[in-house]
């Protein structure tokens, strides 16, 4: 029996690896919700019988009139990351609560599940916590909104779905930011003990395409991290990698590494993330769904060098 799929998002760096998961499957047909022109890649699949396409707006909700009917599932992966509150609150909150609008109106509602992030919880630090052991304390308009668009897909039922830091071939936000953050300390971190959440975008790709036809999993939050955390220091181990070898010299502490950033908000922002553990107890959705989630950073990680050295300028290192 064959499930159709709506899939907001396609286009982006997760999206498109949903995508692609879904339109694998023989069993599945996918309708993908667009703003503008289709996203690459699916206007050249446009004679694939298992593939649709539906013009619509969220943040205009009588253009979702009906994106919604014959859909088994609603995979929800379009949120405004960056601009004014404004534009955040007209994406993620409002357009949020018009989709699921529209998918209840429809006979027989549709599952939602809802891609949103652990930035809903705020600064750590976190110990290996569970997803009903912290309060939402969101600190950014974008965080906030997309809380709020967690309670929209809550309350019809649905599955949220908060990761981390997330890695891997198109990532242009976490690596990119933590080489720049290493730059600018132009300093070791190898004596850093923290935990942090990290998961494979690929892997997030892998658990939405197995979530949208498991029936046994409740509506509910659900963590989505490799079980396994990742120290700092094997982190900026990685993100070594990507940069000129370090002159000689001691290892910051924290401190020294404040100091040496002060004035700088960004990147203050992003020593702090790192100085504090940021570990969510990531189990729990690889075993509901019957998922091996398979090897940890220190594995995948070297599998995406090859796209980060390109994206950053960087050169190859020992042929990794």
């Amino acid at each position: 029996m064959t499930s159709r799929i709506l899939l907001t998002g396609a286009s982006g760096f997760i999206g498109s690896r949903v995508a692609r998961a879904l339109t694998a499957r023989p069993d599945v047909t996918v309708r993908i919700l667009h703003r503008g022109d289709p996203p690459r890649g699916i206007s050249e699949a446009e004679g694939n019988a298992r593939l649709e396409t539906v013009r619509a707006d969220l943040t205009a909700p009588d253009s979702l009139r009906g994106a919604c009917d014959g859909v088994d599932a609603v995979v929800h992966l379009a949120s405004l990351v960056s601009g004014d509150p404004e534009a955040c609150a007209a994406v993620n909150t409002s357009g949020t609560r018009a989709l699921v609008g529209e998918a209840l109106r429809v006979s027989g509602a549709p599952r939602i599940i809802y891609l949103s992030t652990a930035a809903v919880y705020g600064r750590g630090p976190f110990r290996d916590a569970g997803e009903n052991d912290l309060p939402l304390v969101p600190s950014s308009a974008r965080s906030r909104t997309r809380a709020d668009a967690e309670r929209e897909v809550l309350n019809a039922d649905g599955i949220v779905l908060r990761p981390h830091l997330v890695y891997g071939t198109g990532d242009r936000w976490v690596v990119p930011a933590l080489v720049e953050l290493r730059e600018k300390l132009d300093g070791g971190m190898r004596d850093w003990r923290t935990r942090m959440s990290l998961i494979d975008a690929d892997d997030i790709a892998r658990v939405i395409a197995a979530a949208v036809s498991a029936e046994r999993i409740p509506g509910s939050v659900y963590h989505l991290n490799h079980p396994s955390p990742v120290e700092c220091a094997e982190l900026m181990n990685a993100v070594d990698a990507l940069l000129p070898p370090r002159r000689g010299g001691p290892d910051l502490d924290s401190a020294t590494a404040r100091e040496r950033l002060r004035g700088d908000e960004r990147a203050l922002h992003d020593l702090e993330m790192v100085l504090h553990d940021h570990w969510f107890a990531g189990d729990r959705i690889w075993r509901d769904l019957d998922l091996d989630p398979g090897p940890g950073f220190g594995e995948r990680f070297p599998n995406h060098l090859a796209w980060y050295r390109r994206l950053l300028g960087a050169p190859a290192v020992g042929g990794g």
